[in-house]
């Protein structure tokens, strides 16, 4: 069984099309078309390959909280015909727990700070509460600390 750092740069050599970098998180960065992955995580091959997929999908940006969801299915399900060609095992559990994080992410950002019911993306980045009308504005926030700020309610 080859060794993980040889799949690395089997991966690497096999997806030349794309600048490769060594950083703490894994990302696609489209406007340099680099991929950011991490080797010395313990699931570094498949969120590599998580990340090569975005890449060939061409995905760039999102327009909704539910649009981010669609892609992230998208380029799970491409993931795991890039780790089959390449006799990698993807475990199905392990991806459902990663969608579930961006479930639970659009969850926190659509809670009203209000009232606590959901609301309606009416923006990229702006809700509003379908119960007492309450607006707010959350931030990009997928690694970090989620924030709202309140918006005049609507009229």
């Amino acid at each position: 069984m080859p060794s993980t750092t040889s799949k690395i740069s089997e991966i690497i050599d096999k997806y030349s099309q794309f600048s490769f970098k060594e950083t703490d998180i894994f990302s696609w960065q489209p406007s340099d078309n680099t991929i950011c992955y991490n080797p010395k995580d313990s699931n570094v091959l498949i969120l590599l390959l998580h990340e090569i997929s975005h890449a060939i999908l061409g995905h760039k940006q999102y327009s909704s909280d539910i649009g981010l969801l669609k892609l992230e299915q998208e380029t799970w399900g491409r993931t795991i015909e890039l780790a089959n060609s390449l006799d990698i095992t993807v475990n199905a559990d392990d991806i459902q727990a990663n969608l579930d994080t961006y479930r639970d992410w659009m969850h926190e950002r659509s809670k009203c700070p209000a009232c606590k019911a959901t609301g309606l993306q009416i923006k990229l980045n702006i809700y509003e509460c379908p119960v007492c009308s309450h607006r707010w504005k959350v931030n990009q926030a997928k690694d970090c600390r989620l924030k709202r700020q309140n918006i005049k309610n609507a009229q």
